[in-house]
């Protein structure tokens, strides 16, 4: 869900990011070797797993606005990259991540509390916060616009004076800081900082932003759509399991709902087009 935020400005500027799965799984290994071997405290470690994870995004805008490389194939090659490179710096294995001295930031990224009986863990307090801070963003601010005017007509928009340039690197480096952060929080609830975890997700990702109702060539975003991608697609994981289909095939349902989700919103598209 917090890539899928992210993903949504991203995509609303035109572009997309398919190594948000690996950056997932890149960023706590990074994390959680740094503290393990004794460079840094867990705190230190885990600003630096984000800068990694900035850097990332930066490399990525920057290859894809300086040289004008498609998105696609910057963003699949640094997949690659970014994958291998967590597998090299583990030997494919597992990185332990608790320490007894050092749970304040547990608690701060995925603990618990109760409100009224109900269980309530931090990660989704992050969510809903981040959720509406970029709304606001995308339709509140000056930057927003910016966001929505790259992605509808980047011409007319960098005649008008807007960093087309700057605001896609930006949404890059925002997108990977998300992954990263995500992948941390994901690494402490499962007690595993997994070099392969994440695998698929940048495909997942795109579905729930697709879901919710942006478009995948740019100009139209919502993240109040997102989050209700975000909750079909989790609510399908689950119900699909309980009623009895196999785990899975839980793909089949997710590329045949972006080929359903494309298709609608060529049809939509080209309505919009004639009657205007």
């Amino acid at each position: 869900g917090l890539i899928a935020l992210a993903m949504t400005l991203l995509m609303t500027s035109g572009e997309f990011d398919l190594s948000v799965g690996s950056v997932f799984g890149f960023a706590p290994v990074v994390m959680w070797t740094l503290f393990n071997t004794g460079s840094m405290p867990l705190f230190p470690a885990f600003l630096c797993a984000l800068l990694v994870a900035l850097c990332i995004g930066a490399v990525s805008g920057l290859m894809v606005t300086r040289l004008r490389i498609p998105s696609f194939l910057v963003t699949l090659g640094m997949l690659l990259v970014v994958r291998g490179s967590a597998l090299w710096l583990t030997s494919g294995f597992p990185q332990r991540t608790w320490n007894a001295g050092e749970q304040w930031l547990a608690e701060v990224l995925v603990g618990d509390f109760y409100v009224g009986g109900m269980r309530v863990y931090m990660s989704l307090i992050w969510f809903v916060l981040i959720a509406v801070l970029l709304h606001l963003v995308l339709t509140r601010t000056r930057f927003g616009n910016w966001i929505q005017a790259t992605g509808g007509n980047p011409n007319a928009a960098r005649n008008r004076g807007v960093p087309t340039r700057t605001v896609k690197v930006v949404l890059f480096m925002l997108t990977s800081g998300m992954a990263a952060l995500a992948g941390i929080i994901s690494s402490i609830r499962v007690s595993a900082a997994n070099p392969n975890s994440g695998t698929g997700y940048e495909l997942e990702v795109i579905a729930m932003v697709v879901i919710g109702g942006t478009v995948l060539t740019g100009g139209r975003g919502t993240v109040i759509g997102t989050v209700l991608g975000v909750l079909i697609l989790r609510l399908m994981r689950n119900g699909i399991v309980l009623i009895g289909v196999p785990g899975l095939a839980y793909n089949i349902f997710i590329g045949a709902i972006i080929l359903g989700m494309m298709a609608l919103h060529a049809g939509l598209e080209r309505r919009h087009n004639e009657g205007t």
